[in-house]
């Protein structure tokens, strides 16, 4: 969804012809893997989705003018999201090597404050968060939600037309479990796919030789329900209290395609977990054209993509399908002027709280695939596809309060899982990677401090909510100023750049 389309809506023939394009891309993608030389460095990079808030904390439909002065002082390196109160950061690929962590945290920090700069001269401010807990149900009905492009535009039409129903969000929240008060339920019918724009999420990108993907994927895959636990930052959906990460089934539901009928067919849903472990990265593209319908079926000429790039396809067709079937893993072929490569994009985690956070989350990531991606009987030959999804679903929504099944270890609390065994797994990563052993230590021990504390973005938000106004219901008066309260909070402790496992509650560090 990153390149601009010249529709909002297309024909059965372009349809037709899409389809016998991208099955023919396969083909040539299928004989690149084998003969051609990739780009092999094991780079590392991220991308940053972000909420636009005004000084009241109410969600800003500004980000048009917000990118305009971005694009004068960093051209390219930020674009515009769905929603209209949503602006990314693309921060470049680098090492890991060394010092490279840091060179992350110092790029998002700096990249950061332009951002902010943006907002504030359009009165208002950036937040890193998984969802804006102060959007209503009424600000996502209204039409004004969505950017004016008509990349949006078509794939909301899309959708919707294939749906041919609205839209239902419907989450039940999860037990409260340490923290005050009670949980919430939530169901509603959108005319559109506005929920989506909702769910802001960071992106890590890691870049590895073909015949390396599949163990990395694998081992994205096999540790996703630990990330998604620890990192939790999405527990007020439109100021619900519901999952710990309710961005992971907002989204799910918010761009699905199938009818109940279709669900109940077993007809895959395009925000996907999968469902087996892979031996290619071949594996992941086949299957996108045997499950999936086009959704975007723009013509090459049209969106001006060449057939080459340098030496490598361009695989137009693979390349646009892809990006409109959203696995939580996502295989990325990038056709490079010199050498084209490979690389995972894990999607899995929300944005923020802090830069620290961030890069903490970003080291874990890194330092787990590497040492798993290295055993010679790996965690995916004893752990099965099943159980890796249901450690998903249980982080999603219980996130620190989850216990998960793992190999050798048995079904464990997430946080025990994390101290104990994968915490030492991810430094000798790191190691392996040749990582500044100053830096393994600093980023590390925010991920201890946030499992052995039990406070991630999630816990912190339920907690500083139900000291606010503990016995609220959804969308009175009450919950709104304590949600507007609560994220004038979390934007001052953002801003401190403290890793979130150090916040108070109450507002004072």
């Amino acid at each position: 969804m990153g390149d601009a389309v010249s529709k909002d809506t297309y024909t059965p023939k372009q349809r037709t012809r899409f389809r016998e394009r991208l099955n023919a891309e396969l083909e040539v993608f299928d004989k690149h893997l084998q003969n051609a030389d990739f780009i092999n460095q094991g780079t590392i990079g991220l991308e940053l989705e972000m909420n636009l808030v005004g000084d009241d904390m109410q969600p800003k439909r500004c980000n048009v003018g917000v990118l305009e002065k971005l694009e004068e002082t960093h051209p390219g390196e930020y674009q515009s999201e769905i929603g209209s109160f949503n602006v990314e950061m693309n921060h470049p690929p680098l090492a890991i090597t060394g010092r490279g962590l840091e060179e992350l945290q110092e790029g998002l920090d700096e990249r950061l404050r332009a951002v902010q700069k943006a907002a504030k001269q359009l009165g208002s401010h950036a937040v890193m968060i998984g969802t804006l807990p102060t959007l209503t149900t009424d600000f996502l009905s209204d039409p004004a939600w969505i950017t004016d492009e008509n990349r949006y535009k078509a794939l909301n039409n899309a959708i919707l037309e294939s749906r041919g129903e609205l839209v239902r969000i419907e989450l039940e929240g999860a037990l409260p479990g340490r923290v005050l008060g009670t949980v919430d339920s939530y169901r509603h019918d959108f005319e559109d796919i506005a929920p989506e724009s909702a769910c802001t999420s960071m992106q890590l990108h890691l870049q590895v030789a073909p015949n390396l993907f599949a163990n990395a994927w694998n081992a994205s895959q096999a540790i996703a329900g630990v990330q998604t636990a620890l990192s939790a930052n999405s527990p007020l959906f439109v100021g619900h209290k519901l999952w710990h990460e309710s961005r992971i089934p907002v989204f799910e539901q918010a761009i699905d395609t199938r009818t109940a009928e279709l669900v109940n067919q077993g007809v895959r849903p395009r925000v996907w977990f999968g469902e087996r472990w892979i031996t290619s990265v071949f594996d992941l593209f086949e299957e996108n054209g045997r499950y999936f319908s086009p959704l975007l079926p723009e013509d090459r000429m049209e969106a001006g993509t060449p057939i080459m790039s340098g030496e490598s396809p361009g695989l137009h067709y693979m390349n646009l399908h892809n990006g409109t079937i959203w696995r939580w893993n996502r295989p990325i072929y990038d056709p490079n002027l010199e050498l084209s490569h490979i690389r995972v994009e894990n999607r899995l985690l929300p944005a923020g709280p802090t830069t620290a956070d961030i890069v903490a989350d970003a080291a874990f990531y890194y330092g787990l695939v590497k040492f798993l991606g290295t055993q010679n009987r790996p965690v995916w030959s004893r752990l099965s596809f099943e159980d890796a999804h249901s450690n998903f679903l249980a982080g999603a929504r219980e996130g620190l309060r989850a216990s998960m099944r793992w190999p050798r270890v048995g079904t464990v609390p997430v946080r025990e899982l994390i101290t104990e065994h994968l915490l030492d797994q991810a430094r000798e990563g790191l190691e392996l990677l040749d990582v500044d052993s100053e830096l393994i230590e600093t980023y590390l021990g925010i991920i201890e401090g946030r499992a052995r504390s039990g406070q991630n973005g999630a816990t912190w938000q339920l907690d500083a909510l139900n000291r606010l106004a503990p016995n609220s219901e959804p969308e009175s008066a009450e919950r709104a100023e304590a949600l507007a309260t609560m994220m004038q909070r979390y934007i001052a402790h953002q801003s401190s750049g403290q890793p979130v496992h150090t916040w108070s509650v109450e507002g004072r560090d």
